[in-house]
């Protein structure tokens, strides 16, 4: 199947709700955590603008995947980590389980990483469980290149440990021309 990825909107929002009780990973307050952050980029009409660092406000960015058909089977959701430099946090990302293993979750991932190349970003962190339902989510971001930076024992409850990934990306490298070298 290929799929689309294209921007979020208001209306999307129960199909969100659908696609994370689909996962069956996501505890019932984890879900509300995903569908606040929603409702804080769409409850006033289309999505704000991207984070500015100069304000020192989080702000959500959301991308969906969507099928042939246009109907929404996956999403992602991430940000600029206030107070820091060029870090962005990878709040939510998840695709229908009758769409997984199709390559959805990679484009979003990386079109977020596309994004964040095209702002000079630093790092993406991510989070999630150490819970035996995580373990094809821990494999997903190790295969993508990300690294286990950091795991907080029983950070969610007793057994569920916070496991923390990062990805840094290289710094871009000026041109011959901006290095000041000059072609003969």
């Amino acid at each position: 199947m290929s799929v689309r990825l294209g921007a979020l909107q208001r209306g999307h929002r129960h199909r969100l709700r659908e696609i994370l009780d689909a996962t069956s990973v996501f505890r019932e307050s984890e879900i509300d955590v995903a569908l606040e952050l929603f409702d804080e980029v769409f409850a006033a009409g289309p999505a704000r603008a991207p984070y500015d660092p100069g304000d020192g406000v989080a702000s959500y960015e959301f991308v969906g995947s969507f099928s042939r058909d246009d109907q929404l089977v996956g999403y992602v959701c991430y940000g600029a980590t206030p107070g820091t430099d060029r870090t962005y946090d990878l709040y939510w990302i998840a695709v229908h389980p009758q769409f997984q293993g199709e390559g959805g979750g990679s484009r979003l991932l990386g079109e977020v990483e596309r994004r964040l190349r095209e702002r000079e970003a630093r790092m993406l962190v991510v989070e999630t469980s150490s819970r035996d339902e995580y373990s094809d989510t821990r494999r997903f971001y190790e295969t993508r290149g990300y690294t286990q930076a950091a795991r907080i024992t029983d950070f969610y409850a007793p057994g569920d440990d916070r496991v923390i990934y990062t990805k840094p990306f290289p710094a871009p490298q000026p041109s011959p021309t901006e290095r000041g070298v000059i072609a003969k």
